[in-house]
């Protein structure tokens, strides 16, 4: 690993601090360095806060900062150049005089793409891209979904009985997941934007779909229920949490409840992405029914698979979980008695 990546690397390591606290915002981190000494590390902490350049450059002590104008500045996605919710940090680095700037990937946000960039180069800042690229895209696969996509990340996660069962045949509540598991999901939960379920799942399991087991953000919910036959009492429907309800028949906007009206002549799972763009929701975490599951794996519109199998228990009479025989885990670990497989839409 060289210089630049040394640095970009710890830019990463900053950023990550940030998962779940900034959509629709990208994780940034920023290092600024001297003759091989950093003087100011800043990362983006979250959305409608200070950008990590300008937390990085306000982490220079008084002492050091003669020097800022003498340095380089390491961030992992471009900088801003427009007026959003701060202002631009390309005009902050400018203002400050720092000759160089690394950069690990362009920004994909329209106001942003090259934008940065540029302004920095007609200011004279000599600027250097794509350092680990691929790592600084990989983090913010969110962020970079939905701008170039027009969609949000979709995860599918699902536990299953080691003979790929996900529930009692007449829908009684069993507990497939360990305890270890069950907090490593409600970690899961507290990194993205929102969590969707099916109508039975909501129905037979009144599942809150909060984050508990996890210091975090709380998820919007997502539940499909077409014919509007959920009972009022259902935990979902306690206004606790903004919930957003996909029905047939009616179209009703609420700060904390939302009904947001489907049809049936089109895809269901496109008609949820779309309205979830409009939603500015940038990634969800699809938690079952087995159909609903189905439904995006048939259209192949999902990007991660998560995958708990507990080895330990077999629910005979069950219902199957999604088929998916035919992919192949890109990764893979063992939590006590469950196992956890990862896949990846390529």
């Amino acid at each position: 690993m060289n210089q630049h990546e040394h640095y970009m690397a710890r830019c990463l390591e900053l950023a990550k601090r940030a998962a779940g606290h900034v959509a629709p915002n990208p994780m940034v981190g920023a290092v600024l360095v001297h003759e091989h000494r950093i003087l100011g590390e800043g990362f983006h902490q979250k959305y409608g806060g200070p950008h990590a350049e300008v937390n990085c450059i306000q982490a220079v002590s008084a002492e050091n900062r003669e020097l800022i104008s003498k340095s380089m500045l390491y961030v992992s996605l471009e900088p801003c150049a427009h007026h959003g919710k701060t202002p631009p940090c390309a005009d902050l680095i400018l203002a400050n005089g720092i000759p160089k700037v690394v950069i690990g990937c362009r920004d994909p946000f329209p106001l942003v793409n090259g934008k940065g960039i540029e302004k920095l180069v007609n200011g004279g800042v000599e600027v250097e891209l794509g350092i680990l690229e691929t790592e600084c895209v990989e983090l913010n696969r969110r962020f970079f979904t939905f701008h170039r996509q027009h969609r949000p990340y979709i995860i599918l996660k699902w536990a299953q009985s080691r003979d790929l069962k996900i529930a009692n045949g007449d829908h009684s509540r069993v507990f497939i997941s360990n305890e270890l598991s069950n907090r490593l999901v409600h970690r899961w939960r507290s990194e993205e934007s929102a969590i969707l379920v099916g109508t039975n799942t909501a129905k037979f399991d009144n599942p809150l779909l909060s984050v508990r087991l996890w210091n975090g953000p709380q998820p919007i919910r997502l539940v499909v229920d077409l014919d509007l036959k959920l009972p009022s009492g259902l935990h979902l429907m306690d206004r606790r949490q903004r919930t957003i309800v996909f029905n047939t028949i009616q179209h009703e906007e609420d700060e904390m409840l939302s009904y947001y009206q489907v049809t049936t002549d089109t895809s269901l799972v496109h008609q949820i992405l779309n309205a979830l763009y409009h939603f500015k929701i940038q990634s969800v975490l699809v938690e079952g029914g087995a159909k609903l599951l189905q439904s995006f794996l048939d259209e192949g519109l999902w990007d991660e698979m998560r995958v708990i199998t507990n080895e330990s228990i077999s629910i005979e009479h069950g219902l199957p979980a999604p088929d998916i025989s035919s992919l192949s885990a890109s990764g893979d670990y063992d939590m006590d008695s469950d196992h956890i497989a990862i896949y990846r839409n390529e």
